[in-house]
């Protein structure tokens, strides 16, 4: 059966699958075009469109449409209601992956079950586990979740066959932004280092162009009602998207507006639009450099390739800001699709591996059952399955802790320690760290497992997030300065494990901390729920 890989982007995504004898190929949605827009419009209780049509209506009926939300997957207490139906960002992304899915079909002939989902390489435990979800929710086997610079990675190692590289992934969607460093070295892809902002991308430097048309347009026309129209707004942030994309490929560009029988036609240079957004490219040059530096201490300090992956990365201030600032010679490297079309083969991997268990001796009769059932030759079967992809931790995981002292805590002496730091190797296992009761006669013991939630750690816990917690209780009254033990466990697919032992007692005490989210019984009834929906593009 076909395995696909899905890039499931904050304003346009994609499906893929690996065809034996062309590769890599993108399943064209419904428009025939390669991606689709991330955009729902909720048409009745019962239909949504999913797509170029949903973008359109979005001018019309603004209150009926949804954009932009992988921005709040995983996020807590995010709730969206049309139509009297209460929706949560994994079942809205639920059915953007059904209409994927739906094309996908479509187009091949195959039904689609087995999946790959991209992800930033930036998310956190919290995110990546709503992506997992809401591939559920649709109905699909989510074999694994994959960095989106690690698909890029693996599309290019399959494309230029150029033995060991290391190579910078600056990556700019729509809607995040993740610039890291991966090293190739024969059949293994890894991480070496990432960093990111999923608040962060493209549709920012529409919003920008959106606001400085808008202005234009009031400063033309005073007390025009034009700034409350929901309609018109949504309008100009379509227009800018438009205009943007223009000024890639001209000088400068003229553009229209027209609201309540009041119009203006302005002209825009790509050098006005370069210095409307300069504070938007510099943030991704300052999170790049920091990715040099942290790359520097691991030992990396030259690169091969610097890949330019997102859509956005076609701007030319991008590779001309690159090559000014670091010196780098950056390439395109088909930025819309390089994602989805690395993910398919990360899915083929996946699928080997399945197929193909460890504990086989890889002789010529197993790798042939292989073969066949993939419809690929026994020798990619042996090269799929020797390949190892890893990557690091994503961001800094602790617990709250009392430290009265300490010059970041709080009003209650509280501090988060952190005990796996970002971009620590997966699997990551360090050492137990030791904590102890801060009060007599304690008889329970309250966790709360924390993540970094800024761009760079901060033991402050108003610069964390809280994801799990936890309780030890019934226990006798402990003398303080009782020790616990805590082990922290993030496996090679990102998921965090926590364990915590009292130790006085002599009791094995022992709590499993589960990350913050949906239930599975949530999962269950969204999957329901989203199934009623007839969904199309």
């Amino acid at each position: 059966m076909t395995t696909f890989g899905i890039d499931l982007g904050t304003t346009y995504s994609c499906i893929a699958h690996v065809d034996g004898r062309r590769g890599p190929v993108i399943s064209k949605n419904a428009d025939g075009d390669d991606s689709t827009p991330s955009v729902v419009f909720f048409e009745s209780a019962t239909n949504v469109i999913v797509g170029k049509q949903a973008k359109n209506v979005a001018k019309i009926s603004p209150e009926l449409v949804v954009s932009l939300i992988k921005r709040s997957i995983g996020q807590p207490g995010v709730e969206l209601r049309f139509h009297d139906v209460a929706h949560t960002p994994e079942s809205i992304s639920a059915l953007i992956l059904k209409e994927l899915v739906r094309a996908a079909e479509e187009s091949t002939g195959e039904t689609v079950t087995d999946v790959v989902i991209t992800v930033p390489a930036y998310f956190g435990v919290r995110e990546r586990e709503a992506t997992r979800n809401a591939g559920q929710i649709a109905g699909l086997n989510v074999l694994n979740l994959v960095p989106e610079p690690v698909a890029a990675a693996l599309h290019y190692e399959a494309l230029t066959f150029e033995g060991d590289r290391t190579i910078l992934v600056y990556d700019l969607g729509g809607g995040t932004f993740d610039t890291t460093v991966i090293q190739m070295r024969g059949h293994d892809i890894s991480v070496v280092c990432t960093a990111g902002d999923h608040e962060l991308g493209g549709a920012d430097w529409d919003a920008q162009l959106a606001n400085w048309l808008l202005e234009r347009f009031m400063a033309e026309h005073p007390g025009s009602e034009a700034e409350t129209s929901e309609q018109f707004l949504q309008l100009l942030a379509t227009e800018a998207e438009d205009l943007k994309r223009a000024l890639s490929r001209s000088e400068s560009k003229k553009h229209s507006m027209s609201f309540d029988r009041a119009a203006l036609r302005v002209e825009l240079t790509r050098d006005d639009f370069e210095r409307m957004t300069a504070d938007l490219l510099e943030r991704t040059f300052a999170m790049t450099q920091r990715t040099i530096e942290v790359a520097a201490g691991k030992g990396v300090t030259s690169f091969d390739e610097v890949l330019l992956v997102g859509g956005s990365s076609r701007m030319p201030a991008v590779a001309a800001g690159l090559r000014q600032r670091f010196g780098f010679e950056p390439r395109l490297h088909e930025p819309e699709s390089a994602v989805a079309k690395g993910a398919a083969q990360f899915a083929l991997i996946e699928s080997v591996k399945i197929a193909l268990p460890a504990e086989e001796d890889g002789g010529a009769t197993q790798l042939s059952t292989v073969a066949d059932q993939l419809g690929i030759s026994t020798e990619q079967v042996a090269t799929l399955a020797a390949k190892r992809v890893t990557s690091v931790v994503p961001r800094a995981f602790g617990v709250e802790v009392q430290s009265p002292g300490h010059a970041e805590a709080d009003a209650d002496g509280i501090v988060v320690d952190h005990i796996l730091k970002a971009n620590d190797p997966l699997p990551a296992t360090p050492p137990v760290r030791q904590y102890y009761t801060a009060q007599p006669n304690q008889t329970r013991i309250e966790l709360s497992v924390c993540e970094q939630a800024g761009e760079v750690e901060s033991a402050r816990p108003d610069a964390n997030r809280t994801i799990g917690s936890g309780l030890i209780s019934g226990l006798p009254p402990l003398p303080k300065g009782s020790p616990i033990d805590v082990l922290f466990e993030m496996g090679e697919t990102g998921a965090l494990r926590v364990r915590a032992v009292e130790l006085t007692t002599g009791k094995d005490v022992v709590v499993e901390l589960q990350v913050d989210g949906l239930s599975e019984a949530e999962v269950a009834q969204a999957r329901i729920s989203v199934a009623q929906y007839q969904v199309g593009n």
